[in-house]
C-alpha cells in the first residue's frame, strides 16, 4: 500500500512539474508574441472585438489612466499587493463586502488563463500566475498585454477596440479625458458607457484625472 501511495504521489509531482514547465514556456513565448485570444474572450457570450496595439504606439496618458484607476502601486509591487489585500481584509472585518484587491498583474493573468469568480482556488492560481508574469515579463510587457486583453464592454477587448467602438478613432489619438473615461469602465465594463456616464462615474473620471496629475508621467518610467 505504501509503495502504491508513493507511486501515485510521484506521478502527481511529475505531472505538476511538467505542467509548470509547459506553462512557463507558454508565458515566455507570450513575452514576445501577442496572444491571439484569452480565456475570457473564449468564454464571452458576445461577439468579440479585439485589435492589438503596441504600448509604444499609445499616448502615455492611456496607460497612466488605467494605473491611476486600477493599481497605483503597479510599478513597485511584485504582482500581489500585500497592502491592498490587508486593507480589503480590514474592511471585510468591519462589515463591508470583500473587495477583490487584485493588481493589474493578477487581472492580466486572470484574463489570459482563468475564469470569472472569486473562489479561493482561482485566487490562488491567479496569484501564482501573477508572480510568474512578473518574473518572466516585467512591468512594461504586463501593462501592454493588460491594455490589450482587458474587457471594456460587451465583447470589447483591449483599449484599441474600445477606442474605435466608443470614440470612432484609434487609441493612438485618445486625449487624457477620454483615457480616463475608458479606465472608469474596467470594474463593470458590461454595464458602463464612457459617453453616458452617471453622476457618480463622472465624478470618478474627475478623480482619475486628478490622480493622473499627481502621479505624473514619470510614474510609469519603464
Amino acid at each position: 500500500m505504501a509503495k502504491r501511495q508513493r507511486r501515485v504521489l510521484g506521478r502527481f509531482w511529475s505531472f505538476l512539474w511538467k505542467l509548470i514547465l509547459v506553462l512557463g514556456l507558454i508565458l515566455l513565448l507570450m513575452r514576445f508574441i501577442a496572444p491571439p485570444t484569452t480565456a475570457f474572450m473564449l468564454q464571452s457570450p458576445y461577439p468579440v472585438a479585439h485589435t492589438w496595439i503596441d504600448l509604444d504606439q499609445l499616448p502615455p496618458h492611456v496607460a497612466l489612466a488605467v494605473v491611476a484607476s486600477e493599481d497605483q502601486r503597479f510599478p513597485t509591487h511584485f504582482g500581489v499587493d500585500i497592502h491592498a489585500i490587508s486593507k480589503a481584509l480590514e474592511q471585510y472585518d468591519d462589515g463591508e463586502g470583500l473587495r477583490g484587491a487584485s493588481t493589474i498583474t493578477q487581472q492580466t493573468a486572470k484574463n489570459l488563463f482563468l475564469w470569472p469568480g472569486r473562489s479561493l482556488i482561482r485566487k490562488g492560481l491567479e496569484a501564482g500566475l501573477a508572480l510568474g508574469l512578473e518574473a518572466l515579463w516585467g512591468k512594461k510587457r504586463i501593462l501592454e498585454v493588460y491594455l490589450n486583453v482587458a474587457e471594456f464592454g460587451k465583447g470589447i477587448y483591449g483599449v484599441e477596440a474600445a477606442s474605435q467602438h466608443y470614440f470612432g478613432k484609434s487609441a493612438r489619438h485618445l486625449n487624457a479625458n477620454q483615457a480616463a473615461r475608458l479606465a472608469v469602465l474596467l470594474p463593470s465594463p458590461r454595464k458602463r458607457d464612457p459617453n453616458y456616464l452617471t453622476p457618480y462615474l463622472a465624478q470618478r473620471v474627475i478623480w482619475i484625472e486628478r490622480q493622473m496629475a499627481q502621479l505624473g508621467a514619470g510614474h510609469l518610467s519603464f
